[in-house]
């Protein structure tokens, strides 16, 4: 589970300094309490302390450095909470300007993962018992055997006030690091889920009492309760809101047990794509908006089709176009208004979702296009490389395309099971796998289909055979048609794996066999064309059959080339100019967009050029 997609240009050294500053400043935000009231010293020791950690901060800010003067805004943060603490203000002050100066770090730091569960509680609570339990006291309290002799004291995980000023972030920061002059000590020797689980539990303690809200809107996302006090996520909710806030923070399990609700995901992302468009931070807000789109949205388009085609368009178009608005437009009005016209499309569709629960027959209808729709394809390359081989006398080499498809059927339920153990696959890293796979199997196949072109004759396929009947297939050829069969098997298992996941988070547990009808049915047809298209073409003469598979393979060129473009548009890499008219031919791979277009137009001219060619030939 990644936690920020916060683009990272500082050095490993600089962001040594980055976590100091944020820990520090989270720290005096937490303690300044103690230290200061009114205006006046409470506690001298705890005032020098907060003294120390400012200057700390100004130094360390003082010295990050780079040639756009990105980390100037840090600078001037951290001189506003020196000079706040150096005229002893209050802890309002103070505080608000921590979290200033925490926000204004976090595009710096490196993405973090948080692992996919915490440990059982009973294992955590044993961890903290045998390693914390010493200083802080068996329930957290700060008041173990060893806590009266310590300057500071332990922290009270279980005050309220001084939980509600601590991120989770800094509690897993300083089980990680220590922190720096105290007697907090570093637990290297714990792996990343024992800390991650040290850090959810010690932050939970404060607030185990609170009870769950009903009828309160779940769109926090794991991000922003690590990144974010309870204080600055609470800013501008309502009571019962902030009730939730607190109850999340004191039940984190709920953050890795809960089924993601992609409509919720892609909203929760939109508005803090908003968010950080307000600051500034328009490469951040741009980002943001990929994920609402490919950790979100484009999981449920299957089953929202079944309800509302129209809408599902709409949404997509809206949610292209936003990409482009945060990065670009710098007018915050025009961004709320497009902001606020998708959240009413996705209110319509999550209402289409979740009110009218999916019919069987419409599971059935779904599991089965989504398993023809992706399995066509690799099936008719996969096919297409058989009857070649057989033609050519090489059935030989049928075990090597035999060995892709296998192994990309293989390898899609492993890449889907470490994805669910042990990994999240973002939405980005996936377009952009089936992006690159798509582009690479179309060049191929319009490589594969030049070449049969050139053998349509009967004359020249004749030729052929006798300069290369007798000769072997070379190995690297070999392990070329495995590899174009992995490529075009691979990219859509993953993606039909992906989708038919969706689908199942749209049902309950009683419609499985309706998706699993569907799955068989769609299994039944694929092998039934199969069997039609190998009995039929090897029986057709050769040089019809090469004429036919020709254009077979330019077509499927032209539509995985049209996937391409899109794929690689939803990941940010190739620009979206938008054709002034929408066309959305999803058989066909047809989007309204000038890449996408001209890319196969690329390929139709090549189409163009060699039938011609062939034609003057004859």
């Amino acid at each position: 589970m990644v936690l920020s997609s916060f683009s990272v240009s500082a050095s490993p050294e600089q962001q040594t300094k980055i976590k100091q500053i944020a820990q520090l400043a989270e720290y005096v935000g937490v303690d300044y309490v103690a230290a200061v009231g009114n205006g006046k010293v409470l506690d001298a020791d705890e005032y020098q302390e907060m003294t120390e950690f400012s200057n700390v901060i100004i130094s360390q800010a003082t010295s990050l450095t780079s040639n756009t003067n990105e980390f100037d805004i840090v600078k001037t943060h951290a001189q506003t909470l020196h000079s706040i603490i150096s005229n002893k203000g209050s802890v309002e002050e103070v505080r608000a300007a921590s979290s200033v100066l925490r926000e204004s770090l976090l595009k710096f730091m490196p993405q973090l993962s948080l692992p996919n569960s915490l440990l059982p509680i009973e294992q955590t609570k044993a961890l903290f018992s045998a390693n914390c339990s010493m200083c802080h006291g068996p329930s957290g309290k700060g008041d173990g055997p060893l806590a009266k002799n310590l300057t500071p004291e332990p922290t009270n995980f279980t005050n309220e006030e001084r939980a509600t000023n601590r991120s989770l972030m800094g509690l897993f920061d300083a089980v990680s690091n220590g922190i720096e002059d105290t007697p907090m000590v570093a637990f290297t020797q714990f792996n990343e889920q024992q800390r991650w689980s040290l850090a959810f539990y010690v932050g939970s303690l404060a607030f185990q009492s609170v009870e769950q809200p009903k009828n309160v809107e779940q769109n926090i996302t794991a991000s922003q309760i690590v990144n974010l006090n309870p204080a600055q996520l609470s800013v501008g909710l309502n009571d019962t809101q902030k009730q939730y806030v607190q109850w999340l923070r004191g039940n984190p399990e709920h953050l890795f047990s809960a089924k993601k609700d992609p409509i919720s995901v892609t909203r929760t992302q939109l508005l803090a794509a908003q968010q950080a468009h307000a600051k500034g931070n328009y490469s951040q807000a741009s980002d943001l908006s990929i994920s609402a789109y490919l950790d979100g949205f484009e999981l449920v388009e299957n089953n929202l089709n079944a309800y509302d085609e129209n809408l599902r368009k709409s949404i997509e178009v809206q949610l292209m176009d936003l990409r482009k608005t945060f990065k670009e437009e710098k007018d915050t009005a025009i961004v709320n208004e497009k902001v606020t016209a998708a959240l009413a499309q996705l209110a319509k569709a999550s209402n289409m979702l979740n009110e009218t629960k999916l019919t069987d027959s419409a599971l059935l209808s779904a599991s089965l296009v989504i398993l023809l729709r992706e399995g066509l394809e690799a099936l008719l390359v996969v096919i297409a490389l058989m009857t070649v081989l057989i033609k050519t006398k090489r059935q030989d080499a049928l075990k090597y395309v035999h060995v892709g498809w296998i192994a990309a059927l293989i390898a899609g339920g492993l890449t889907w099971a470490a994805a669910q153990t042990l990994i999240e696959i973002s939405g980005t890293s996936r377009e952009v796998m089936e992006g690159v796979g798509a582009m690479l199997a179309a060049v191929i196949l319009l490589y594969v289909g030049v070449w049969m072109h050139s053998k349509t004759s009967a004359k020249q396929w004749q030729a052929y055979i006798q300069n290369n009947i007798n000769k072997r297939l070379e190995s690297g050829t070999l392990w070329g048609l495995a590899g174009l069969s992995f490529i075009a098997v691979y990219r859509e298992v993953f993606e039909t794996v992906l989708f038919y996941q969706s689908l199942l988070t749209q049902s309950t547990t009683e419609q499985y066999s309706s998706i699993a009808m569907g799955f068989a049915i769609g299994v039944a047809i694929l092998a039934v064309i199969t069997w039609v298209l190998v009995k039929y073409s090897i029986k057709l003469p050769v040089a019809k059959f090469f004429a036919i598979t020709t254009y077979l393979l330019f077509l499927l060129s032209f539509v995985l080339m049209g996937k391409a473009v899109t794929a690689l548009q939803e990941a940010d890499i190739v620009g979206i100019a938008t054709l002034p008219i929408n066309i959305d031919l999803v058989w066909l791979g047809i989007k309204s967009t000038w890449q996408g277009v001209t890319a196969q137009l690329i390929v139709i001219a090549i189409f163009g050029f060699y039938i011609f060619k062939g034609k003057n030939q004859k």
